[in-house]
């Protein structure tokens, strides 16, 4: 790749390294000039432009990041679409993340242009939530670099990168008690245990009580046995202090076998790991009672996901093990959620599904709720979202409100009714803005009479979208013409907020151009909306065409 301030005149072809803007050209970084891009900069009075050309064997930044992520991505991942030389692989499915550091190490260190960057290893990840990104630095990649890179990600016969799902794990209890052991306690511990479980798929099948002695504990593990269960837990009333001691002691006794007592994770130092045929059984320690996240959560959760927990494993925990929160210890656990390890996340991007307008120009007929292929243009319009990247989805109602919430009863998504739906679609967009979660770092604002916007669409305008590069508003184009849904970041929820009217917030698009990225589509879905009968009748003849 030849990187340098080319004369206009030769710079056809090129890829612009920097943004231009000079009287009415606004040029962003990353745009290959076409001849009519030539022209107009020579018009402009621009002589010479800082860009890159690709040479023979290189490969352009998005197809590089495609064929990588490709390479890289297994099971329970699906990637994005590649925009700016960056590649987002996303969860399909609840579970942890599989990552093969040594070969993810190996790939990274093959040219500086090529990054991948993951989560760390074992995080939990819900669907959606972004797992890895593969991000290519300059505007293009030697090739041979690049098939250097996927040749290590063939080596080995698992992926480099994947998602192990949370089975349905069934599970049993056993809590020992003392002399003065709280009922309250063992409650407590029992309501923890139960919803540690659940939030990994599973189900806490069976909870018992017995005393604190070893024959009375083997007598209940036999009889959890005949329970066929995926995994058995073992609270006892007193701290395990040595393999044999009452907790371990009872497991062999029952026919099983200690594999490991103790790890280098604090909380969570006195775990036992042991096993009576296939089935693991965990001695808690007592940090288990607390929701906070503890050393037995990191070994439940690779359980949960079909995942192999050794003894080398849980001596290799060490390195990021400390979990306390302040030096000094012990100190007061407080909380009530069930324990989740939260792994930073991908932006997080809602959907507002405007449905609120009265539909003037098509007479009588509430457009939205006209069927097309058999399928409410409102629910089109919902479904695409639903399918996308963005969580959650809201839908702004107002005119005829109540059928058009019949008509997406059965889709998961939240109904924000607008009372001043007749004074404009600014008053829709305020109510839709201000029910937003505050954690949503940006919204996709969706118009209800747009089917043509699918899934993928939205997909790429969320890729597209970082703030830290620039790109905090988002714009879908068609032959270079502006259209709709817009992503918004959420630093302009309150401008927008302060429109009034029949009208939306396009208007700040041209106010705040610098953090303007503009993505071209491959189809008019973004520009076509439905406001009068002859675009309805239009949209039906062009959707039965289709399918003829």
């Amino acid at each position: 790749m030849i990187f340098d301030e080319f004369p206009v005149a030769e710079a056809e072809g090129t890829i612009l390294a920097h943004s231009l803007r000079e009287g009415g050209l606004n040029l962003r970084k990353g745009r290959r000039l076409t001849a009519e891009d030539v022209a107009a900069l020579a018009e402009a009075g621009i002589r010479t432009v800082i860009a890159a050309r690709l040479e023979d064997g290189d490969v352009h930044e998005d197809e590089a990041s495609e064929r990588l992520a490709r390479a890289v991505a297994g099971t329970g991942l699906v990637a994005g679409d590649a925009f700016t030389g960056r590649v987002n692989l996303f969860a399909t499915v609840p579970g942890l993340a599989v990552v093969d550091g040594e070969r993810l190490d190996r790939i990274n260190r093959v040219d500086e242009a090529i990054t991948i960057a993951t989560l760390p290893r074992f995080a939990p990840v819900q669907p959606k939530q972004m797992v890895a990104t593969v991000k290519i630095i300059p505007f293009a990649t030697p090739g041979d670099a690049l098939q250097r890179c996927e040749d290590i990600a063939k080596d080995g016969g698992t992926p480099v990168i994947s998602v192990a799902p949370f089975r349905s794990l069934k599970v049993g209890l056993i809590q020992t008690t003392l002399v003065g052991t709280s009922p309250k306690m063992l409650d407590k511990t029992s309501q923890i245990t139960s919803e540690r479980v659940s939030v990994l798929g599973g189900v806490l099948e069976d909870e018992r009580r017995c005393g604190h002695e070893t024959s009375v504990l083997a007598a209940e593990i036999g009889a959890l046995l005949e329970r066929d269960l995926d995994l058995l837990l073992i609270a006892g009333a007193s701290a395990i202090t040595d393999r044999r001691d009452v907790l371990p002691a009872a497991i062999v006794a029952a026919g099983g076998t200690v594999d490991h007592f103790g790890m280098p994770v604090d909380p969570g130092n006195l775990l036992l790991m042991a096993r009576i045929g296939q089935m693991p059984v965990l001695g808690l320690p007592g940090c288990a009672r607390s929701p906070k996240l503890n050393g037995f959560d990191w070994v439940l959760q690779r359980i949960a996901a079909g995942l192999e927990v050794t003894r080398d494993d849980i001596m290799g925990m060490g390195v990021g093990g400390l979990l306390t929160e302040i030096p000094t210890r012990p100190q007061p656990r407080g909380g009530t959620a069930p324990a989740r390890a939260e792994a930073p996340h991908a932006p997080r991007i809602a959907a507002v599904v405007l449905a609120a307008g009265q539909s003037r120009r098509m007479g009588s007929v509430n457009k939205l709720l006209v069927e097309v292929d058999g399928v409410p243009m409102v629910a089109r319009v919902v479904d695409a979202a639903l399918a996308s990247q963005a969580v959650p989805v809201l839908v702004v109602t107002g005119h005829e409100h109540e059928r058009v919430e019949a008509v997406l009863s059965d889709r998961p998504v939240r109904f924000v009714h607008n009372p001043a739906f007749a004074e404009g679609l600014s008053t829709s967009l305020r109510v839709g803005l201000s029910a937003l979660p505050p954690e949503i770092d940006g919204a996709l604002v969706c118009l209800g009479d747009m089917p043509g916007v699918t899934a993928q669409v939205l997909d790429r305008l969320i890729g597209a979208y970082s703030p830290v590069e620039g790109r905090s508003i988002v714009v879908p184009t068609f032959a270079g013409k502006r259209g709709n849904p817009v992503l918004w970041d959420r630093r302009f929820f309150a401008e927008m907020g302060e429109v009034a009217g029949d009208v939306g917030a396009r208007h700040l698009i041209g106010a705040h151009g610098d953090a303007v990225a503009e993505v071209e589509m491959a189809d008019d879905g973004v520009i076509r909306d439905i406001d009068t009968p002859e675009a309805l009748s239009r949209m039906i003849r062009a959707d039965a065409d289709s399918r003829s």
